[in-house]
């Protein structure tokens, strides 16, 4: 029905019926919308299935193959695909059009998207500079840990310029040109302990450099012997997608980001590959990044591997925990998690469960690389903000993850 404004050619009341109505609802019953397109086809009615990439147009093409794999060729027949989102789905009488949207037959919510070609850079330096406070920790390459002092200006060579005031111990002031922000930074460490203040002139930054490059050198040269290691030996090999993947991943209520889906993608074909994957996975608070971590472990539970998670915290293991099991609720997979709020009987059980390869994946804190936790058979590795790990823990990750999957989640770029 259309409504015109008093404005238009018809001035008076009228309604026009394009003999149109809303797709029917299918509630993800993959059966159902089969028999709905096999009907349309019967009546002479052309199908469409407008899909939001083309992971979801080859998504339906494997679901209708695992319903009815002997009549794949002709189901195939009855129904076309398009890379197109649109709002809602339609079967048009008149014309005998059945046009279906994805997001309508999987249940997930429909976002909007508008594709702009102008690339747009912004200097993280100058971004970070705005969000400082007179007080806050920064850190100078040349000079080290001092406090930020504002924006002032001065006078250099008889011309006034904007530069940034850097206070040292002993009130020990520098500025710094605005033109060399390349060289100072919002200092990271960890929260509640406050930084030593430098002072200016004394070598003490030059030697914590140093340490720091000889420390780095180590670890570079204990990583180049782990992938070495790694590229020599075979992993395992996963198997493609199965029809429970395409519905674990069908059954997610939103709609796949571009990089969800890239991410999804990149993971899956590590797995799929003869090479133990090394993948890290970065992205901001909120992208979707657990949502891949499921569908790697989903993947490889699938396989018959088992799966560990390591977090860095108590509450994130817990937090984990409970969104992988509402997650996978509805498929055939086992979920714990070892935390130090654990009973000693619920570790044990856990471990014997591990042991006897009937637990699928367990989270857990740095108690998940204790020697007395053995798996019966483990194919991934997922590791969230590895950065937070102390180095014995990573030195004991180095030993598990030898020749299985590791897929590493952070919100911080690492270099």
């Amino acid at each position: 029905i259309v409504e015109l404004s008093s404005k238009a050619i018809y001035r008076t009341k009228r309604a026009f019926d394009f003999h149109i109505k809303p797709q029917p609802s299918f509630n993800k019953q993959f059966d159902l919308l089969l028999n709905n397109l096999n009907d349309n086809h019967f009546n002479g009615y052309k199908n469409y299935l407008f899909c939001s990439n083309d992971a979801q147009a080859k998504r339906f093409q494997d679901i209708f193959e695992t319903l009815d794999e002997e009549n794949a060729e002709n189901i195939r027949k009855q129904y076309n695909t398009i890379v197109l989102p649109i709002y809602q789905g339609f079967i048009d009488e008149e014309n005998q059009l059945a046009c279906y949207t994805d997001h309508q037959i999987f249940e997930r919510y429909h976002k909007f998207s508008i594709k702009s070609n102008i690339s747009k850079k912004q200097n993280i330096t100058l971004k970070e500079l705005t969000t400082l406070t007179v007080g806050d920790y920064v850190t100078h390459i040349d000079h080290g840990i001092g406090r930020f002092g504002g924006l002032q200006k001065i006078q250099v060579e008889g011309k006034t310029q904007e530069a940034i005031k850097l206070v040292y111990a002993d009130n020990d002031i520098v500025y710094v040109s605005i033109h060399s922000l390349y060289k100072i930074s919002k200092y990271t460490g960890k929260d509640g302990t406050p930084p030593k203040i430098y002072k200016l002139g004394s070598n003490a930054w030059k030697i914590l450099k140093q340490k720091t490059k000889a420390r780095v050198k180590h670890i570079a040269f204990n990583l180049i012997q782990l992938y070495a290691k790694r590229k020599l030996e075979k992993g395992f090999r996963f198997a493609p997608d199965s029809y429970l993947q395409n519905e674990l991943e069908s059954s997610f209520i939103y709609e796949d980001t571009p990089d969800q889906t890239k991410s999804t993608a990149e993971v899956k074909a590590d797995m799929e590959s003869d090479r133990p994957m090394d993948r890290l996975v970065c992205g901001d608070v909120g992208f979707g990044k657990t949502e891949v971590a499921i569908r790697a472990a989903f993947k490889a539970v699938d396989n018959s591997k088992q799966v560990a998670i390591l977090v860095p915290t108590t509450i994130l293991a817990y937090q984990h925990y409970r969104t992988f099991t509402e997650r996978l609720k509805d498929m055939p997979v086992s979920v714990g998690y070892l935390n130090r709020f654990r009973t000693a009987k619920q570790k044990a059980e856990t471990l014997k469960q591990l042991a006897e390869g009937k637990l699928d994946i367990v989270i857990g804190t740095h108690q998940l690389v204790n020697k007395n936790v053995v798996f019966k058979d483990l194919g991934l590795l997922i590791v969230d903000e590895e950065q937070k790990f102390g180095v014995n823990v990573k030195d004991k990750l180095k030993t598990i993850a030898a020749n299985v999957d590791t897929l590493t989640l952070t919100a911080t770029p690492i270099p």
